[in-house]
């Protein structure tokens, strides 16, 4: 079953992550830590750039368990996207990979996140650092029904402006992601590495 997803994005400082998680540490309900590692094909199959991707097809394993990720809408800073996750077994991620390089997809951005994740006042608030690099955060109402994203849009703005966080714009998200992708961001391509690459990066980030 698919879920819409409503997604504001902002920038934070060392500073800034630390203070919002040690205020949300007091005063939100923690949901998870995760460890990711993803894999987005999507760059590689634009031809027009960030601005116009309307469809985001990516691999990830999250503290050992894999899921296909599927997201169609506008991509940008804020955004609202209908996202169909299918997971699998940790020990079937790497079978997933292969079977999407059978399907044509052979090449993508390879990522590595880790997120503390909390809910305050209804908003799934997360804590993204890219590690060795910088930190974003992410904050997100899902609905599983077309009415009320205006009403969840204002509920996010509102608590992002309680927490002092601020809202990146499309072009400054497309630039913060151009930047991620020339340092800190890295390729699997699986016509050159096979799954011995991504399976390193899995062994070192603990995953597998």
């Amino acid at each position: 079953m698919s879920i819409i997803e409503i997604e504001m994005r902002g920038p934070l400082t060392s500073d800034s992550y630390q203070k919002t998680l040690e205020f949300l540490q007091k005063e939100a309900n923690f949901k998870k830590e995760k460890r990711r590692v993803l894999i987005d094909y999507s760059t590689f199959l634009d031809t027009d750039g960030f601005s116009s991707r309307t469809l985001d097809i990516r691999s990830r394993i999250t503290n050992g368990e894999g899921e296909m990720i599927i997201k169609q809408g506008a991509f940008g800073g804020s955004d609202v996207r209908r996202e169909v996750s299918v997971p699998v077994a940790g020990k079937d991620y790497l079978p997933l990979v292969e079977a999407y390089a059978l399907m044509g997809y052979k090449k993508g951005v390879l990522c590595v996140r880790n997120t503390m994740a909390f809910e305050y006042k209804g908003v799934e608030v997360a804590l993204i650092e890219v590690p060795g690099h910088s930190y974003f955060f992410e904050a997100e109402i899902e609905l599983d029904k077309e009415e009320g994203i205006e009403e969840a849009q204002k509920v996010i703005r509102s608590v992002c402006d309680e927490l002092s966080l601020t809202l990146y714009s499309d072009d400054e998200y497309f630039a913060y992601v151009e930047t991620l992708n020339e340092e800190a961001n890295g390729v699997f391509d699986y016509e050159v590495d096979g799954l011995a690459k991504l399976e390193s990066v899995l062994r070192e980030q603990g995953q597998i």
